[in-house]
């Protein structure tokens, strides 16, 4: 995730050096949201305060704005986080049992973070990536046509 091996003080001075960046403020929000999470691996309570000084929204409004994207998140997530897309077309095509099977090899359930922060599981309605179900995502990888036989794989490559 971003600057993860500088001080929190640069990672805001990144953060309002991007926003500083932005000439029409108004519909900057996701995008400031997006650049957030990047850096901080989620968006604490101190990072959207920040958000909402700069850019003069009300915190009210950016909490909003978070919890209607399922992209965003306010608690710490792990190194890899593992999305098993649920959407219809991967569902169909076994979906559920590749998400059972992820949180078999993890033991963790969807929704949790492993203790050692190096792992998060969750579940996406919808990557847009239909042809190629059931999908997973693994932070920016997509695996496509995944089988139960290959979750061990995958994971492995995480190590």
């Amino acid at each position: 995730m971003g600057c993860s091996n500088c001080n929190p003080s640069e990672k805001f001075n990144e953060l309002d050096s991007f926003i500083s960046g932005i000439e029409d403020r108004r519909g900057a929000l996701i995008a400031v949201l997006h650049k957030a999470q990047h850096l901080y691996g989620y968006l604490s309570d101190e990072v959207i305060y920040f958000i909402s000084e700069k850019l003069d929204i009300p915190t009210s409004k950016i909490y909003g704005v978070i919890k209607f994207y399922s992209y965003f998140t306010t608690t710490p997530r792990g190194k890899y986080v593992v999305n098993v897309c649920l959407g219809t077309a991967c569902f169909v095509r076994g979906a559920d049992a590749i998400m059972k099977e992820f949180e078999k090899q993890l033991n963790l359930k969807a929704g949790e973070t492993s203790s050692d922060m190096k792992f998060t599981l969750s579940g996406l309605r919808c990557v847009g990536a239909c042809g190629l179900a059931p999908v997973v995502m693994i932070n920016d990888k997509v695996y496509g046509r995944v089988e139960k036989e290959q979750i061990i794989k995958i994971l492995e490559e995480c190590k």
